[in-house]
């Protein structure tokens, strides 16, 4: 049963309606999280901003780098086609 008291309705616990329903009007908002394009957005602009802070090697050291990998390989190849001779020599010999 409400009452009233100086011209505004009470509920029953003593508390305004006009608070009441001020309050209970808009539920509470969940947190939504952003669409799939905001969110790529996002993401690249995080990506674009990571690579501005990478210290890029120079040209020059980069050309001395790739000349040892390439002397590396050839290296190897050497060795494992050495490798390759020598265990097809010794398998003709065992086959004769």
């Amino acid at each position: 049963m409400d009452k009233t008291f100086n011209g505004e309705t009470l509920n029953k616990n003593g508390e305004s309606l006009r608070n009441v329903q001020r309050t209970s009007k808009k539920p509470a908002k969940k947190d939504k999280k952003p669409g799939f394009f905001k969110r790529l957005g996002s993401k690249i602009k995080d990506i674009f901003s990571e690579l501005k802070k990478v210290s890029w090697p120079t040209f020059t050291k980069v050309v001395k780098q790739t000349g040892v990998v390439i002397v590396v390989v050839l290296a190897f190849l050497v060795v494992i086609t050495a490798f390759d001779f020598g265990l097809l020599q010794l398998l003709k010999l065992i086959v004769k």
